[in-house]
């Protein structure tokens, strides 16, 4: 049913654009290079623990999003929704940071990029 009083945009988990908030997403591109790897099935057990603690630590959507055919590569995307900018930058560092701390995986490259209610 759509309508007045249906739906998401009321109650406690109301869209911030009907009281007037504001709202940021920050998206993070991770290109990383796998240890001692030697197929697609040894990716994925390297890659897989990396995103479900990526989810359970900072509450990020994140997917393996490139290299999909390279058994040594990786490209993983995190995204963050916040109320401000600050915020989801933090939030994303952070994610940049537990992942180029991990052993198993060489960071090769990191970027951010924000969007916010001035990219109307």
């Amino acid at each position: 049913m759509v309508g007045p009083g249906a739906g998401p945009t009321t109650g406690p988990g109301a869209s911030s654009l009907v009281d007037g908030g504001i709202v940021y997403v920050g998206a993070l591109e991770l290109d990383v290079l796998l240890g001692d790897v030697h197929s697609l099935k040894e990716k994925r057990s390297v890659v897989r623990p990396v995103l479900a603690e990526l989810r359970r630590r900072f509450e990020v959507s994140v997917a393996e999003a490139g290299h999909l055919d390279l058994h040594r590569r990786a490209l993983l995307g995190v995204a963050v929704v916040a109320p401000d900018a600050a915020h989801a930058r933090d939030v994303l560092d952070a994610c940049e940071r537990l992942v180029a701390g991990r052993p198993e995986l060489e960071l090769l490259s990191a970027r951010q990029r924000m969007m916010g209610p001035e990219d109307d």
